[in-house]
C-alpha cells in the first residue's frame, strides 16, 4: 500500500510528532528524511519527515504544502541516531533534529550562487579585431582577450584581468562574438589556496601495526570494536589517519574526521587536501568560521555524494555521508567535543554510536585519552593501539618545573616570566629557533581592585570579576560579554586607589615585547582571532619563521606541528588545577602534556618550562615524566572511591532563574520529586548553589545524580520533569555525562 500520510518533526519545541496528508502532486518526491513546509497553527513551518504512513488516527489532518530541496536532508540512519540521542541525552527529538542540520540548510534561505560566464561563440579572425578597433577600441581589446580563451570564463574575472567595463562586454554580445550565460558556482573556502600533492610516508613498526588494525576494522566493522589510538605527541597519528582513509575510500567507503578546535582546522585541512589533491572536490570542510554560503555549498557537496571525506569540528559528526566506512575523532579527550546547549551531546560518544549503527570503524586518537576512553580500552570494550615513540626518532621534550614560590621570594613579586624561562627564550632567539608561551587566560589584567576597600569590579550579571583589556580600554566579562568603562575612582569608597591585579595573554604579549625588543611577538586568542582568516594567516606566518614568539591560549596547545619550535613556556600551570570540578586534575595533566608536545618536533630536542605554585601536584609531576599510565591509575582510584565516571554515569541538572529564591525553591522541589521517582540504585545529590552561582543574570542551583543504567535514569528524569510545573521564569537544563560542573 502506498503512503498517504507523512509523520513529521516540526522545527519548533512542541514535544510531539504530527501527521500530514500527502498530496498526489508531492507523493513521489516525499521520502523519509525529506524537508517539507507544512501548515502549523496559523502559519507555515519547516519540518522533517520521519515516517511514511498508509493511514493515521490523527483528526483534522492537513496536507503538506511543499517539499524543500531535491534530496532528503537526513538518512534513515541519521534519524535513528537522533532518536538514540533524544533518549540518551534526555531532550526532545525536535531539538536533536535541529542540531543534525546546519541552520543554513534548515532554514532554506540560502541557495546556490549564480555567476555570469562568457563563452566565445566562434573563432575570431585577427582582421576582425583590427576592423573593430577603428570603431570600438575597448571592445576590440576585450575581443582580443576573448579570442585566446579555451573555455568559458567568469565575466567578473575577465573584466578584472582586462581592466575593462561591462559596456564593452555587452557590446561584444550584441555583435555576436560572445554569449553570456548564468551558471551555478560553488563558494569554496579554500579556492585561493594551492595544495601540492603528497604521498604516503613510510610508517614505523608501531604505526604499521595500528594501520593494519584499522584496515581490519574497516573491512569487517561488524566484528570490530572502537579503536583507541594512544600515541605520544609527535608519534604520527595523523599519517595513520590519512592512510586509513585512503584504504576506506579505495573500497568505495566514506570517512569523517573530527578535530576539536577551529584553530586546528587550517593545518588539518591542508594535510588532507594535499594528500587527496588528485580530487580535492572529495574533501569537504565543516566548521563555524565558514560563511553561510560556504556552509551551504559544502553541505550540499556532501549530501549529493561528491564529497567522500569530511573534516570538521563537533557537528561534522552529522555529515550526511552514505556508505560510511571510517570515523576518526582526533584529540578525543577534548572538552570542545561536548556541546553546552541542548542537546548536550558529546561528539566522541555520538561517533561511537553512529559507527555501530552504520557499520563503520571508529578510531579515537589522543596523546592523553580521557579516563572514560582509556578505561574502556583497559576493560576490553575498546581495542587499545599504542604509539610509544615519536616519528623520525625525535626525543620527547625535557620538562623543567619552575617553582614560582621561590621566584617570588627572590624578586619580591611574582614574575610573569621567570629568570630561567627568560634565559631560555634568549638562547632560542640567538639560535633563530621559535618559542611558544601558553597561558589559558586572555585579557591584560584579570581584575580591577581597590587597594583601599578591597572591592573588585564584578560583572553585574555573573559571579566573576571583570577583566581589563588594554587594547579596547574596557572591562569585560568573559562569560556574558558585559563591558564597562574603566572608572577613575573606586565606585564603592570613592578613593583613587584602583590597582590592576593578575594578568592574561594580552599582558604577557606586552611584557615579552618589552623584554625582547628585537623579537617578533604575536598573540593568538579569542580577542585577536576575530577575522575569518586570522588563524590561517598567523599560523602560516609562524610556520614560515616570520614570528619568533607566539603567545596564546589553548587554541595553540594541541595538534599544531612546527619543527622549529624548540621551547614551550607554560606561564601558570595552576589556573585550572584548583577548580571545584572532579575533572580539574585530569584537564591540567592533559593540557600540560599537549602544550609540552609542541616542542622538539624537528631535529633539535625540545625543552618545556612549567611555572607553578604547586610543583608537587600529581597532575604536574606525572606530566613532567610523560607518565600517562601512572596518572591514569592514580586518578582512577580516586574516581572509583567517589563513584564518579567512568565507574558511574553522571547527570547534572541545573535550575536557573533571575530570582534566587524561586530557583532555590524549584531545586528543592525537583530534588524531592526525584527522590520519590528514582530507585535506591541511583545516587541523588543534595541541591546546592552552583560553584559559579550567578551567570548571565541568572541564579543557578545544581542537582547531581549518578548511576549505572543511564538510559533508565534519563527516562525517569524526563518523566519527573514532565509532571512538574515550573514557574515561567525558571528554566531547567539536564546534562548527561557533564564535562563542566561549574
Amino acid at each position: 500500500m502506498s503512503a498517504a500520510f507523512a509523520r513529521v518533526i516540526i522545527d519548533r519545541a512542541i514535544h510531539r510528532e504530527l501527521d500530514y496528508a500527502l498530496p498526489e502532486t508531492l507523493a513521489e518526491r516525499v521520502e523519509i528524511g525529506s524537508r517539507v513546509r507544512v501548515p502549523f497553527r496559523e502559519k507555515s513551518a519547516l519540518a522533517t519527515v520521519v515516517a511514511l504512513l498508509g493511514q493515521t488516527d490523527a483528526p483534522g489532518v492537513r496536507p503538506i504544502e511543499a517539499v524543500v530541496g531535491d534530496r532528503p536532508a537526513l538518512s534513515p540512519k541519521l534519524l535513528e541516531l537522533a532518536r538514540w540521542m533524544s533518549a540518551y541525552y534526555c531532550c526532545p527529538i525536535e531539538t536533536v533534529a535541529r542540531t543534525l542540520l546546519p541552520q543554513v540548510i534548515r532554514r532554506a534561505e540560502v541557495s546556490w550562487k549564480k555567476q555570469l560566464f562568457v563563452r566565445r561563440t566562434r573563432d575570431v579572425d585577427p582582421q576582425e579585431i583590427e576592423a573593430l578597433r577603428r570603431r570600438a577600441p575597448r571592445q576590440a581589446e576585450l575581443l582580443s582577450a576573448v579570442a585566446k580563451l579555451d573555455a568559458p570564463i567568469a565575466a567578473a574575472e575577465l573584466l578584472r584581468k582586462t581592466q575593462l567595463d561591462n559596456a564593452a562586454l555587452r557590446g561584444l554580445e550584441k555583435r555576436g562574438f560572445v554569449e553570456l550565460r548564468e551558471q551555478q558556482v560553488e563558494r569554496d573556502p579554500h579556492s585561493e589556496d594551492e595544495f601540492i600533492a603528497t604521498t604516503n610516508l613510510v610508517l614505523n613498526a608501531e604505526q604499521a601495526v595500528a594501520l593494519q588494525a584499522i584496515e581490519e576494522a574497516v573491512s569487517a566493522p561488524e566484528h570490530s570494536q572502537p579503536l583507541l589510538l594512544h600515541g605520544v605527541t609527535g608519534s604520527g597519528k595523523t599519517e595513520i589517519y590519512l592512510q586509513a582513509i585512503r584504504v576506506a575510500t579505495r573500497r568505495g567507503k566514506t570517512a569523517i574526521v573530527l578535530v576539536p578546535e577551529i584553530s586546528l582546522t587550517p593545518q588539518t585541512v591542508e594535510r588532507f587536501k594535499s594528500r587527496f589533491a588528485e580530487a580535492q572536490d572529495c574533501v569537504a570542510v565543516l566548521h563555524s568560521h565558514l560563511s553561510e554560503g560556504e556552509r551551504h555549498d559544502e553541505w550540499q557537496k556532501i549530501n549529493s555524494g561528491r564529497a567522500r571525506i569530511v573534516i570538521g569540528a563537533r557537528s561534522a559528526i552529522f555529515a550526511p555521508l552514505e556508505n560510511l566506512g571510517l570515523i576518526v575523532v582526533d584529540e578525543e579527550h577534548e572538552n570542545s567535543y561536548k556541546q553546552e546547549d541542548a542537546p548536550r551531546y558529546h561528539a566522541r560518544d555520538v561517533a561511537v554510536v553512529r559507527g555501530k549503527m552504520e557499520g563503520a570503524a571508529v578510531v579515537l586518537g589522543s596523546a592523553t585519552p580521557s579516563l572514560e576512553s582509556y578505561h574502556n580500552a583497559t576493560t576490553g570494550k575498546y581495542r587499545l593501539l599504542n604509539l610509544t615513540q615519536r616519528v623520525d626518532a625525535c626525543e620527547m621534550p625535557l620538562i623543567r618545573i619552575v617553582d614560582l614560590r621561590l621566584e617570588r621570594q627572590k624578586e619580591k613579586i611574582a614574575p610573569i616570566i621567570s629568570s630561567k624561562l627568560r634565559d631560555a627564550i634568549t638562547a632560542r632567539l640567538e639560535k633563530r629557533e621559535q618559542t611558544i608561551l601558553f597561558l589559558n587566560r586572555r585579557g591584560f589584567s584579570t581584575s580591577l581592585v581597590c587597594s583601599n576597600c578591597g572591592q573588585a569590579r564584578e560583572c553585574p550579571n555573573c559571579s566573576v570579576a571583570l577583566t581589563f583589556h588594554r587594547t579596547a580600554a574596557r572591562l569585560t566579562c568573559h562569560l556574558c560579554g558585559h563591558t564597562a568603562a574603566v572608572p577613575k575612582k573606586c565606585p564603592e569608597c570613592g578613593q583613587d586607589a584602583l590597582i590592576y591585579s593578575g594578568f592574561g595573554t594580552e599582558k604577557v604579549e606586552s611584557h615579552v615585547t618589552e623584554i625582547f625588543a628585537h623579537a617578533v611577538v604575536r598573540r593568538m586568542d579569542a580577542d585577536t582571532m576575530t577575522r575569518k582568516d586570522a588563524y590561517r594567516e598567523t599560523l602560516r606566518a609562524f610556520r614560515s619563521g616570520k614570528i619568533d614568539i607566539l603567545v596564546g591560549t589553548q587554541m595553540i596547545a594541541k595538534g599544531l606541528h612546527f619543527p622549529n619550535v624548540t621551547l614551550v613556556g607554560i606561564i601558570n600551570a595552576d589556573l585550572a588545577l584548583h577548580l571545584p570540578d572532579f575533572r580539574a586534575g585530569e584537564r591540567t595533566f592533559q593540557l600540560l602534556t599537549q602544550v609540552a608536545g609542541r616542542a622538539g618536533r624537528g631535529e633539535t630536542p625540545g625543552e618545556v618550562f612549567v611555572q607553578t605554585y604547586t610543583p608537587f601536584s600529581p597532575s604536574i609531576q606525572f606530566a613532567r615524566h610523560h607518565d600517562f599510565a601512572g596518572y591514569f591509575q592514580q586518578e582512577l582510584e580516586f574516581r572509583e572511591r567517589c563513584d564518579f565516571p567512568p565507574f558511574k554515569h553522571a547527570v547534572l541538572i541545573t535550575i536557573r532563574s533571575a530570582h534566587e529564591k524561586r530557583a532555590s525553591f524549584s531545586a528543592e522541589t525537583l530534588a524531592r520529586r526525584l527522590k520519590e521517582a528514582l530507585p535506591a540504585e541511583f545516587i541523588l545529590g543534595t541541591p546546592a548553589p552552583a560553584p559559579l552561582e550567578k551567570l548571565q543574570g541568572q541564579f543557578r542551583f545544581h542537582i547531581l545524580v549518578r548511576g549505572d543504567a543511564i538510559m533508565r535514569l534519563s527516562r525517569l528524569i524526563r518523566e519527573t520533569l514532565d509532571k512538574l510545573p515550573f514557574p515561567e521564569d525558571v528554566a531547567v537544563a539536564v546534562d548527561v555525562d557533564p564535562y563542566q560542573l561549574l
